[in-house]
């Protein structure tokens, strides 16, 4: 199935807050540059759609992890916590965060082929997600700590939640990083035989 595909499945997943979800879904797609939006700078798919890609990817892992360790959470959750945990890298409506870089040194060098819009009010990510997210979408307890903390420990200011995450947090944190650094890199999934020979 195409990206377009897989999102729109996901996107029919969302029932119980359907019309709040359709109302912001659709000021996202037409308001801002989450369809065309990278997921970064130089990093993990800094190309067009990236963002939307790795979105689709984190919400259908989180499916297939609640699947098999906590069916109690609904899939609606999964989704709206997968599709949406990065919303703040769209920057904000009619503000994209992310700009085509003409910086042709960064780009051959480092790899930039997108830079940071100068003009943005500068906030965390998983913060902006939040605000942008709560402003239409009714979120549980759960659903704001997974968007806002879904980094996990390996950010700082992370650290007053460790250890009381909830589930949904933990679900989260993993499938991004499952989605990122396994999925979206194309590493091998199999385990280093010599490793236990060197034992």
């Amino acid at each position: 199935m195409s990206i377009k595909e897989r999102y729109e499945s996901l996107k029919n997943k969302v029932v119980n807050r359907k019309k709040e979800f359709d109302v912001f879904i659709a000021m996202f797609e037409k308001e801002t540059s989450w369809l065309s939006s990278p997921a970064s700078t130089k990093y993990h798919l800094n190309k067009e759609g990236g963002l939307l890609e790795h979105s689709v990817g984190v919400a259908e892992t989180m499916l297939k992890l609640r699947e098999t360790l906590t069916p109690e959470i609904s899939e609606e959750s999964c989704v709206i916590v997968g599709l949406l945990h990065d919303a703040g890298k769209i920057g904000m409506p009619g503000k994209p965060r992310y700009l085509k870089n003409d910086n042709e040194w960064e780009i051959k060098k480092r790899g930039m082929t997108y830079k940071i819009n100068p003009e943005e009010v500068y906030m965390g990510l998983a913060a902006r997600s939040l605000y942008l997210i709560a402003k239409y979408i009714p979120l549980s307890d759960s659903e704001a700590q997974a968007i806002l903390y879904h980094d996990g420990q390996y950010v700082e200011s992370n650290r007053e939640v460790a250890h009381h995450e909830m589930p949904l947090t933990l679900l989260a944190h993993f499938a991004d990083l499952w989605t990122a650094h396994i999925l979206e890199e194309g590493r091998p999934v199999k385990e280093d035989a010599d490793y236990y020979d060197k034992k």
